[in-house]
């Protein structure tokens, strides 16, 4: 079975490997600290072309540029300012993923799938 990463860097020891599920799921993690998200949305289109993996609202893919490029599909609480929550959404994954990864983050993409009261 072939394992989806991105390289982190390459040595005469050998190379070392982020997968691309680790990826998502630092991003998920990421997710649960922001305030005025209250889950995950299913929409998120799949380029399977090019996309590494994609889980539970969270695609992961490699960045021409280098690094890779992130696309997140959320659910936010009603009544909030959509705009502020995406941005500090797009900030705080970004941060995370390369503070935890020392991958560069190219581009963070944010779909709204819902809007909803939280519970």
């Amino acid at each position: 079975m072939l394992v989806e990463a991105v390289q982190l860097q390459e040595t005469a020891l050998g190379q070392l490997l982020v997968s691309s599920r680790a990826i998502a799921q630092v991003a998920e993690r990421s997710l649960d600290e922001c305030y005025g998200v209250v889950g995950l949305g299913r929409g998120a289109r799949i380029r399977r072309a090019f996309a590494l993996r994609r889980r539970h609202g969270v695609e992961v893919k490699p960045s021409e540029r280098g690094g890779v490029e992130l696309a997140l599909s959320i659910v936010i609480a009603y009544g909030l300012n959509l705009a502020e929550v995406a941005a500090t959404v797009r900030s705080r994954v970004s941060y995370e993923v390369e503070r935890v990864t020392g991958l560069e983050v190219a581009q963070v993409e944010v779909r709204i799938d819902d809007v909803r009261r939280k519970d």
